[in-house]
């Protein structure tokens, strides 16, 4: 498989995103790039959400964590599942009975106009760091096994797939994005289940004869019992549950797509629905990633963890799989990107700049400005990228995860003290809060993970060197795990409660 093959059946792939975005475009205006004017189909909704939700991480990343972890990663998906329950029945009601464009906008109504700002303020900073990071590692793997024989820079790849994305999303935003993300989440689930029917066809394997063996080579193990582990099962449910919670719930980009359905009895359906579905399809990423390692194991095969799907796939299966591969890891790219692209446009020109708010703008004027910033966005995506591609961490779903730790904790502080308490804050202080949060999460997380440090002291004279376990002295075997986002956001609730008073009645 050649890699100019390779690369022209993603030209071509680009091609028909641009026909579904032409179609669906046409006669669109702010509110269809918004919101898609509330008349998404639920189950269009649902099935597009999946290839949002799990993104090229998830193609890349979760099946190389089975061959050092097991199944444990399945864990955090339990936790998802709880989550998608929590958004349905206590999250979405909310948005529909205050009929929000912007899901901070319920801040503003429950706040103030300062914690609105905040509010968005940290979902911007997360969505940009988060979709960059994902981002980068899908066209890093493109550079290094296909661009990379063709002589194509880093740099010039990722402009040429941001330009890509500009393309189709700068006109038809959600309305658009609804049909592109169903159409690329079947490419993606078709690309899975080829490379799994073919691999275990290749190792004469069954579906049954391939759980045995992961099985027997204790592959297959979900839960870790070791209370002090980061793994622990508790962990990882709990942080999984409160992760969905955040980067869902009260994340503009995956909100403002529930948002465009009908009513909210489909946007339930939508979402419990995908969440069911979702069980299923991260069950079989880590079944392939298990079939891989057995393969890898047979063929001498040892590569980084994120590096072995791509490997086996463009370098041990037949030219139609490897297409099929390339154009299902594509469709992960792209629903993760352009949904994170089209909700900071939104975010900022509604939140940021008022736009629902500036009567004196004509329509044409919000246009323009929202051009200019989707096409801001993308510059800022650009350069991170490459920043990314400088810092080069194999281990990037940890980096997002922890990332969403730290910059989604002040959003579930803040929702969960609306939502749970009646108490008005003094809204002038609510940025410092937020702000001061996970800045002290960071500082015990830090210490946390610090190994050792040396001590120099005398004794009858002579200099003596002791080197100490700071974590283990300060938390003994304890460490923090995926529920550093819970500690975040129980920090920003109890600021929040600091600089809070009892509501009057007027």
């Amino acid at each position: 498989m050649t890699p100019v093959l390779l690369f022209s059946f993603v030209i071509g792939y680009f091609l028909l995103l641009l026909v579904v975005a032409w179609i669906t475009s046409r006669n669109s205006n702010n509110e269809s790039f918004f919101i898609g004017n509330r008349n998404s189909n639920w189950m269009l909704v649902a099935f597009g959400m999946i290839g949002t939700s799990l993104s090229g991480v998830t193609f890349v990343s979760v099946p190389g964590t089975v061959g050092g972890s097991g199944f444990a990663y399945y864990q955090v998906v339990i936790g998802y599942f709880i989550g998608y329950f929590i958004i349905a029945y206590i999250l979405l009601p909310l948005y529909y009975r205050l009929n929000l464009t912007s899901i901070y906008n319920y801040l503003q109504h429950r706040f103030g106009m300062i914690s609105y700002k905040t509010g968005a303020l940290f979902f911007i900073f997360s969505r940009v760091l988060g979709a960059t990071a994902r981002l980068y590692l899908v066209i890093n793997v493109l550079q290094i096994f296909i661009l990379r024989d063709l002589n194509i820079h880093f740099a010039v790849a990722t402009f040429v797939i941001l330009l890509m994305i500009l393309l189709y999303t700068f006109e038809g935003g959600v309305k658009t994005i609804v049909f592109t993300d169903t159409l690329q989440t079947t490419f993606m689930l078709l690309g899975l289940i080829v490379c799994i029917v073919y691999v275990m066809h290749n190792m004469g394997h069954s579906f049954s004869s391939t759980l045995h063996e992961l099985q027997a080579r204790g592959l297959t193990k979900i839960f870790n019992t070791d209370i002090h582990s980061s793994g622990f099962f508790l962990k990882q449910i709990i942080g999984g549950m409160f992760i969905t919670v955040t980067m869902t719930g009260l994340d503009q980009e995956m909100m403002q797509k529930n948002i465009s359905v009908k009513s909210l009895r489909d946007s339930k359906k939508n979402v419990i629905t995908f969440s069911i579905i979702l069980l299923i399809v991260n069950f079989l990423f880590l079944f392939m990633g298990g079939l891989l390692y057995l393969f890898a194991n047979s063929k001498g095969i040892n590569v980084p963890a994120d590096d072995l799907f791509p490997t086996i796939a463009l370098h041990y299966m037949p030219a139609a799989v490897s297409i099929i591969f390339v154009i299902g890891l594509i469709s992960a790219l792209f629903p993760s990107a352009d949904g994170a692209l089209t909700a900071l446009t939104s975010s900022f020109c509604i939140d940021m700049l008022g736009m629902n708010r500036k009567t004196e703008w004509d329509e044409k004027r919000k246009r323009r400005i929202r051009l200019l910033v989707h096409f801001t966005f993308a510059i800022i995506f650009f350069l991170i990228v490459l920043g990314f591609k400088w810092v080069d961490n194999k281990s990037i779903i940890d980096v997002i995860l922890k990332v969403a730790g730290f910059t989604y904790g002040p959003l579930l502080g803040l929702f969960a003290f609306g939502r749970l308490t009646k108490r008005k804050i003094n809204d002038k202080y609510t940025l410092y809060i937020c702000l001061a949060a996970p800045l002290m999460i960071w500082g015990i997380d830090f210490i946390n993970n610090i190994e050792w440090y040396q001590l120099q002291f005398k004794l009858d004279g002579n200099w003596v060197e002791s080197v100490k376990n700071i974590s283990q002295t300060i938390f003994g075997n304890f460490k923090i795990g995926y529920e550093l986002l819970i500690y975040n956001g129980l920090l920003t609730y109890s600021g929040l409660f600091f600089i809070s008073k009892k509501q009057t009645d007027a």
